[in-house]
């Protein structure tokens, strides 16, 4: 890496740690109002501060299972080291929740970095999750990331029962500059799947990425729909798709933990998007869906930009989640 790279990186480093730090604001403000009403003319953390943190925690989306393990920890430390001041607090959740997330962490395992692949073939990623959730928009941005890292990109405009959404990934095709295989609105969706991974093969694209619907009225159906598109595909690229990213929103707390649960019936998830977290006090679901699932989270949409889908980094998320201004 040449000197001017490197202060190129540090710029988008920084730059992405300032986007995180704003999306999160509305998370960190509320979580630090109720955790210093919980430790006002305390010194040391006691059953009743556990308490008062339960309820902070729980207010946060966190979840009920995720927020007694994080007590749980904090009680045995408690234990352990006798006398554990109310100012430690912080430092102490901190540990805590990135440890929590550490099995789940994506890290540098990332699909940008994992799509080259050794038999040449594209990396497959297959897009699920509810209407309404930004799928698309995520598509699209994920789009923008690969593209702008110099990776051949092609996206397939399966999620063929909503009129938008085709005309939103070709919208975001021409945005981007990539190529969008789309059969348009009522069309089979394993065919559209598998003509858009026959095209990312013809072009030695690096990455395909298929939409698909997002109905989750009738889990048998869908089942058998996400089941299709994927056999359909293994016909072109046997081990296809080599990702099902679910996309969340953030922004409904423990309703998007419910659909994952749902989506993770329907389908075999391998990595989350948890988006519209700049929108929302309940930026704690990260946590408690990351724990709960034991599935990683892979992006966080931090904002309008197309550079605000962020590779999740659980220490820089904590450490974000827990800076104050």
């Amino acid at each position: 890496m040449g000197l001017f790279d490197f202060f190129k990186k540090d710029k988008e480093n920084k730059e992405q740690r300032e986007s995180l730090d704003k999306g999160l604001e509305k998370t960190k403000t509320s979580f630090f109002d109720q955790l210093s009403k919980a430790v006002v003319g305390k010194s040391t953390v006691d059953e009743e501060v556990l308490d008062e943190l339960e309820t902070v925690l729980v207010h946060a989306d966190v979840g009920i299972d995720t927020t007694v393990k994080v007590i749980d920890r904090i009680e045995k430390r408690v234990a352990r080291d006798k006398y554990v001041g109310t100012s430690e607090l912080d430092r102490i959740l901190r540990e805590e929740i990135a440890e929590l997330l550490q099995k789940n962490d994506s890290g540098s395992t990332a699909v940008l970095e994992r799509s080259d692949r050794a038999d040449g073939q594209p990396f497959v990623i297959m897009v699920v999750g509810v209407n309404g959730v930004g799928k698309t928009t995520t598509i699209g941005k994920l789009a923008h990331r690969f593209h702008s890292a110099g990776k051949k990109v092609v996206l397939g405009a399966a999620d063929t029962f909503r009129a938008a959404a085709v005309d939103q990934l070709i919208i975001w095709g021409q945005r981007v500059g990539v190529p969008v295989i789309s059969h348009g609105m009522n069309t089979d969706p394993a065919s559209v799947a598998y003509d858009a991974v026959q095209k990312g093969v013809e072009m030695q694209a690096d990455v395909v990425i298929i939409d698909t619907a997002g109905r989750l009225h009738n889990k048998v159906n869908l089942m058998n729909e996400l089941s299709k598109i994927k056999r359909v595909m293994q016909k072109v690229i046997p081990d296809a798709p080599h990702e099902v990213l679910l996309v969340l929103d953030g922004s409904t707390g423990q309703n998007a933990f419910l659909q994952a649960k749902e989506f993770t019936k329907a389908t075999e998830v391998s990595a989350l998007a948890i988006t519209k977290l700049d929108g929302t006090a309940k930026g704690g679901v990260v946590i408690g869906i990351s724990d709960q699932l034991n599935v990683p989270v892979r992006y966080i949409g931090v904002g309008e930009k197309m550079t605000d889908l962020q590779l999740f980094d659980r220490r820089t998320f904590v450490d974000s989640l827990f800076s104050k201004k």
